[in-house]
Parts: C-alpha cells; structure tokens; sequence
C-alpha cells in the first residue's frame, strides 16, 4: 500500500507546474523554474565539468570515493530538462552510492534531434574511462527519455566495441518512441505527469522525421544481447509501464540480467519527489544497494 504522502504528490502534481505549458519552450522554463527553487543539500559539491567536449556536472556527496562513478542522463522527453533541474536526484545517488556522479548536459530537441543526444552520451562516457577509471566501477543511470538513453548508450558502445560499464539504471524509462504500449491508454487517467499527446510531440521533435522504431532512439526494438545487467524501476501508475515490461521481457530472452521492479501505485519518476514521499527515498535506497553489489561483483 502507498504511503499517505502519495495523496500530496499527486494534489501537487495535479496542479500543474513541473511539465506546464503549450510549448517545448514553455515547458523548459516552468520546469527549471519548479525544480531550481528547491533547496539543494549544503553538504553535495556541484562542479562544472567539460566532458569530452560535452557540459556536465560532477556531483559528490560526503564519502563518495574516486573509484566509482555514475554517468547520468536527466528525463525531459530529449527537449526539456538539464543537469540542473535533476540536481536533487542526482544528490540523492550520489549519497546512497558512495559513487561520483556525473550528469551530462546533452542537446535538446528538437534544436539537435536524434542522434546529438547519444553522441553526447556516448562521449561523457568516454571521458570517464579516459580518466582511467576502470570500466567495472562505472554505471550509467538515467529517469525516463534518460532510461532510454542509457540503453542506447550501451547498445553504441557494444556495437562500437567498447569496454561497457558495470551495470545500467533506467528509472521510469521511455524505450519506446512509437508508444506501442498498452497502457498508454490504460493508464493515461493515472498518471499525472505524461500524456500520449506531450510524448508524441517530444517524439516528433527528437526522431525529426525518422521511424519511431529507430533502434538506438527507441531500444525496445533493438537486438539487446551482450547488455550489462540492468535494473528497471518503474510505477504503475504510469503510462510507460508497458515500456518496462516488454523490455524487461525481450531482454530477458536475449540473455541480459534485468532486474525489473513495478512499484505500486507510484507516479513517474517517483524519485524526484523524495523529500516528500517515502517511497522516492525507498527507489534511490534500492538503487543504492543495486549498484553497490555490481561494483563489487565487478572488483572480485
């Protein structure tokens, strides 16, 4: 059973702010302007960051060693969102990891669609290694359009011949641009945070007139073998859920690890709401111990 908190998230959410607007423009300003007022913790170091010629942002939470990091895509449907709307979320990873984390300002859509998203990825990626950091003590993780991402990123590498990182995170992730999805419908009166009609246009805009079953920017329909083992968190309330689930499945059956955990009645990317709602600090926790038993299986 959800918390009681739940019940203020959604009030909060159902009054509009964090994905307002008409427009792409629009929604970019009421989400920075919804998520930059919140007070960062005094304790995180934020710094500013060229990462193989792609603006980032290291994070580091008391303890976090030199020896771990995640590289972190934020959500916003490719066209909204940057490091610093996700900067509390990405606080809370660092923290529960021990690991420094680097999130990566990629370009938006529909100014750079498809694929100027997963060649930023791609690079920030590879500027971690060239730092000479083992790839076993790297994880990628990312929210939503980030999720996604981070399974692109790890199809590229693959496909490139690159050393892959430990482990991915996809939170509420959006692996399919087409929106094939069964509960896209069945679920758009729950879910308080995405519809059909804003996805469509943020599809519209990254794929710019290419196939929504673009493998590398919907990987639900792309060949999955070889994958590092990956944890998919997602909430039922969502209209993504079916995303999660016919991944999960397809990836299963090509052989990868996948840890796939529907949490009850959560909205999308429950996570960010964390200082409210008990179960946003219960995923990141989760999280936590996840990648903590993939970096040391990968050290032993």
């Amino acid at each position: 059973m959800a918390s009681t908190e739940l019940q203020a998230v959604l009030e909060m959410l159902e009054s509009g702010g964090v994905l307002a607007g008409d427009t792409i423009d629009e929604q970019r300003t009421n989400m920075e302007a919804a998520t930059t007022v919140m007070p960062l913790p005094d304790d995180v170091r934020f710094e500013a960051v060229d990462a193989g010629g792609v603006p980032a942002e290291w994070t580091v939470a008391p303890g976090a060693g030199e020896d771990r990091v995640i590289v972190y895509f934020h959500g916003g449907g490719y066209c909204i969102g940057s490091v610093r709307t996700h900067r509390l979320l990405v606080a809370g990873l660092s923290r529960v990891t021990g690991a420094r984390v680097l999130s990566v300002d990629y370009r938006l859509a529909p100014e750079h669609p498809h694929p100027a998203a997963l060649e930023d990825a791609v690079a920030a990626y590879r500027h971690v290694v060239s730092l000479g950091l083992a790839p076993q003590r790297v994880a990628l993780a990312g929210d939503s359009c980030g999720g996604g991402l981070v399974v692109a990123t790890l199809l590229a590498l693959r496909d490139a011949g690159d050393p892959l990182p430990a482990a991915g995170v996809c939170i509420s992730p959006w692996f399919d641009l087409a929106l094939s999805g069964e509960t896209v419908q069945s679920k758009a009166a729950a879910d308080p945070i995405c519809s059909e009609e804003m996805l469509r246009r943020m599809a519209e805009a990254y794929l710019d007139g290419r196939d929504p079953e673009t493998p590398l920017a919907s990987p639900l329909y792309a060949p999955l073998a070889g994958l590092p083992p990956l944890l998919v968190q997602v909430g039922t309330a969502e209209i993504l859920l079916d995303d999660s689930r016919r991944f999960a499945e397809r990836a299963r059956a090509a052989g990868v690890s996948v840890d796939l955990e529907p949490w009850d009645d959560m909205v999308h990317v429950w996570h960010a709401f964390a200082m409210l709602l008990p179960e946003g600090q219960q995923a990141i926790d989760r999280i936590g111990r996840y990648l903590e038993a993939r970096f040391a299986k990968a050290a032993a």
